[in-house]
């Protein structure tokens, strides 16, 4: 019994100096990853699938799956977990965690550049470091022809305008023949670059709403 306090405790620690979440924020995310797995060590695609927060998102799919993308858990590997257990739940949900009031400047820069890092790599599906235009078109039709108010072509065409829009501004010197490969990281950046991500990316769907958690204050 004490071994296996000192371990989480430990394992906490780790986490927090990882992450930035306090103690209590990690025993209310703890007790949010066991009522999702149903006191499972680990979480499946089919446990998050199964929110009914989550259910009309329409980019449901991308979401789920960035919390099985190993880019997300702040490593340099690759590739996707089948399934994952509470340290990594954690790392991913680290980065909805907003800025406090003592962050500096440079904190708050390296977090938004992880907030943009995380997005591009749902838009990134095939871990290329470029989000191509058959990965745009994707996002761009779930988002639009699910809502019911436009069709499927609608949406296909809307993808491709956007993407021609993002080619010309990033490669403005690119050729009526030339072929844009897709949106580089860097891309990604200055098309966000006036858009102010550090507060506003948050999570609420796992009924746990990081904006406002607080030290001691249960989000169960």
């Amino acid at each position: 019994m004490g071994a296996s306090q000192t371990r989480s405790e430990s394992v906490y620690q780790e986490l927090m100096d990882k992450t930035g979440f306090s103690l209590e924020q990690i025993k209310n995310l703890k007790k949010r990853f066991l009522h999702l797995s149903g006191n499972e060590e680990t979480i499946s695609r089919e446990n998050l699938d199964a929110i009914p927060a989550l259910a009309n998102n329409p980019i449901r799919k991308q979401i789920i799956e960035a919390f099985f993308d190993k880019r997300n858990q702040r490593s340099s590997e690759v590739g996707h977990l089948e399934e994952i257990g509470f340290e990594q739940f954690v790392m991913v949900m680290s980065h909805f965690r907003p800025p406090a009031l003592r962050t500096s400047v440079e904190e708050r820069e390296v977090m938004r550049k992880e907030k943009l890092q995380f997005l591009f790599n749902m838009h990134d599906t095939d871990n290329d470091g470029v989000i191509t235009l058959v990965e745009y078109r994707k996002v761009v039709e779930e988002l639009l022809s699910k809502s019911g108010a436009i069709g499927h072509e609608a949406a296909r065409a809307i993808a491709d305008a956007a993407m021609l829009e993002v080619a010309s501004t990033n490669v403005p010197d690119m050729a009526p023949d030339d072929f844009y490969e897709g949106i580089t990281f860097e891309h990604f950046e200055q098309i966000l670059k006036g858009l102010e991500m550090e507060s506003r990316m948050h999570i609420r769907f796992l009924d746990v709403d990081t904006s406002t958690m607080r030290c001691g204050k249960s989000t169960s």
